[in-house]
């Protein structure tokens, strides 16, 4: 099951965090752009609503005065063969955060282990733009991804893990998440083909899950979008 929303006016699915488009309001103002000037273009891609009113959406500037469904479309033409999965079982706070990194690297899918509710508020209005599955559960995970090709990939500094910066990542594969203040569960640990930990060289025991996916991601995209020559 997918966690999209319906679709919403341009106005209402203005720019940053949760933001409304109150015209009263000066930071909604100055983002994106206003009515569109001179004759419509003649192009179903684009929505009559924004083309009026506004495009005040965080999207780029390609995208401006699209459809939702238009720029959903137009993305899954050339999305990677990434996934990313996190851990829901405490109402994490970060996943938002995850899932606005996963759509600028424009991942395949973002699944969400555990709880099906999660805090939308710091994917600020990108899930609206990706492809987010629910699981029940760690095994769950493990067997969709087997249907599909997939290698699960945990990402957190257990005992063991192989460091993230001398790792080859899988071209097909679900990056895994735990927690942000447990890691990776047990059961997730399981289902893992491979454990990769991120080096650090303070003194603090962990970085943000927010962050080590970003770092994660980035890793995969260095290696498969733009390999060494």
């Amino acid at each position: 099951m997918t966690g999209q929303h319906a679709d919403e006016t341009g106005v209402t699915d203005a720019g940053i965090g949760d933001t409304t488009g109150r015209d009263d309001d000066p930071h909604v103002r100055d983002v994106g752009v206003g009515p569109w000037v001179g004759a419509w273009p003649d192009d179903e891609r684009y929505d009559p609503h924004l083309l009026a009113h506004g495009d005040r959406r965080n999207v780029v500037d390609r995208y401006r005065y699209w459809r939702r469904e238009a720029i959903v479309a137009e993305l899954d033409t050339t999305r990677h063969p990434l996934h990313v999965a996190i851990e829901n079982l405490q109402h994490d706070f970060n996943i938002g955060s995850v899932v606005r990194t996963a759509n600028a690297f424009n991942v395949a899918a973002v699944h969400v282990v555990g709880r099906r509710r999660w805090n939308r508020r710091g994917a600020m209005v990108t899930d609206k733009y990706m492809h987010v599955h629910h699981h029940p559960d760690a095994d769950e995970l493990a067997a969709w991804a087997a249907t599909q090709g997939l290698t699960l990939v945990g990402v957190d500094n257990l005992p063991g893990a192989v460091p993230l910066e001398t790792a080859e990542l899988p071209e097909r594969a679900v990056l895994v998440f735990g927690q942000e203040s447990t890691g990776l569960s047990e059961a997730a640990g399981k289902v893992c083909d491979a454990v990769l930990s991120i080096s650090q060289f303070g003194s603090t025991r962990s970085i943000n899950v927010g962050a080590a996916a970003a770092i994660a991601m980035h890793a995969w995209v260095r290696q498969h979008v733009f390999p060494a020559g």
